[in-house]
């Protein structure tokens, strides 16, 4: 039997961007947008960021007038944010995920992402029941009973954010209950190498996603573990955080992802987190695009001077020079006072031309230092905080 969830795994790049530009313009078309001739051009759309998504569903409750169809579950997420939530097969294709993790038929997965108000236990579970595999809807908290329930029904996967199964087999050891869970899907937070290679030295293979409430799974990792390979009804930019501008390949930038999900079509929809391509395919086999996992948060608003400085502001500072490349505001102290310092990459330009600029952009004024074009690190930083707190 294929190790693959189907097909689309393997296909070719040519294939899989022709399906997706397909289904993409059938969502396009839905929402009044014009077809696109080829995928770049959806770098021509404008980005969706979640305070706009806030102020939409505020004006018109409650999903901002989107077209969503096919509801069955109405979730709130911290802003408040309303997600719909679907019954139709892998409605969050959570399976893809739980499929590589070697999950299916036959086993009972303990459920611990929450089932109140948020959707994660359901992304989850939808999850789990598109391969087959049984669910203990255990949520968090209550730790004793749960490791004994792992024993009592023979849980043989977990499902949660990457600590809390420790604290469950911690639980077990101390009451001396022996348990079989011997693979872990997790996310919702970061999987430290310690904290996989505690859970390998008790034999159990521990994979993370990377998945939102509001877009369901995103990325995965195969148990290749090189990278996580994007979901294929997904369409991820890789942008200079505060704009939607792509980033050239292999550069950090803000995750950036429109959902082919007929149901609940979000277009270039930011997640505000950082990543970076990782070139090449997965040994495992699969031929989609790798990203690097969460390499961050792309707000990286700062107050300076009492003033917030926000990425769009720098992003507005660069096109305001048609020969700036690229900018990065740098925050810093001398003595008990705030500096701020914007290094411009630009041929030629003038320094104090650029000076007059910066202030009315960033509404501070401050010192302007010209570099050479590639001079900046290519790390997705456009603030950078250099001060201590301690």
């Amino acid at each position: 039997m294929s190790t693959y969830f189907d097909e689309l795994e393997t296909r070719s790049r040519d294939a899989r961007e022709a399906a997706q530009l397909e289904a993409l313009n059938v969502q396009l078309a839905r929402q009044g947008i014009d077809p696109l001739e080829d995928l770049s051009g959806l770098s021509a759309l404008p980005v969706l960021r979640k305070a706009d998504l806030v102020a939409k569903q505020a004006a018109e409750p409650p999903f901002g007038g989107l077209p969503v169809s096919n509801l069955a579950h109405v979730f709130q997420s911290p802003g408040p944010i309303y997600e719909p939530g679907g019954l139709s097969h892998d409605w969050w294709r959570m399976g893809r995920f739980l499929n590589a993790c070697g999950i299916g038929r036959g086993d009972i997965v303990q459920n611990c992402f929450g089932y109140h108000l948020t959707p994660a236990g359901m992304i989850f579970e939808s999850g789990a029941r598109a391969v087959g595999a049984a669910v203990l809807p255990a949520g968090t908290g209550q730790t004793e009973l749960q490791a004994r329930a792992a024993r009592d029904i023979g849980v043989t996967a977990y499902a949660g954010t990457p600590d809390y199964l420790k604290m469950i087999l911690e639980k077990a050891d101390e009451v001396g209950l022996e348990l079989r869970i011997t693979r872990a899907a997790v996310g919702g937070g970061a999987l430290f190498p310690s904290l996989r290679q505690y859970y390998a030295d008790r034999g159990i293979q521990c994979l993370q996603c990377y998945a939102t409430a509001d877009l369901g799974n995103v990325a995965y990792e195969s148990p290749e573990m090189e990278g996580m390979i994007l979901d294929e009804h997904v369409i991820v930019e890789l942008v200079t955080p505060g704009t939607g501008d792509p980033v050239p390949e292999g550069e950090v930038g803000e995750i950036v992802v429109t959902t082919l999900n007929p149901d609940y079509p979000l277009i270039r929809f930011a997640t505000g987190d950082l990543s970076a391509v990782l070139p090449g395919e997965s040994p495992c086999g699969r031929t989609n695009t790798r990203i690097k996992g969460w390499m961050g948060r792309a707000d990286q608003t700062t107050k300076i001077k009492g003033m917030f400085v926000r990425p769009e502001q720098v992003a507005q500072l660069v096109a305001k020079h048609a020969e700036i490349a690229r900018a990065r505001v740098v925050a810093s102290r001398e003595g008990e006072m705030d500096v701020m310092t914007v290094r411009i990459e630009a041929e030629g330009g003038d320094a104090a031309t650029y000076e007059g600029t910066v202030a009315e952009v960033l509404k501070l004024k401050g010192k302007v230092e010209l570099v050479a074009p590639g001079a900046l690190p290519r790390d997705g930083l456009v603030i950078e905080d250099q001060r201590s707190y301690d």
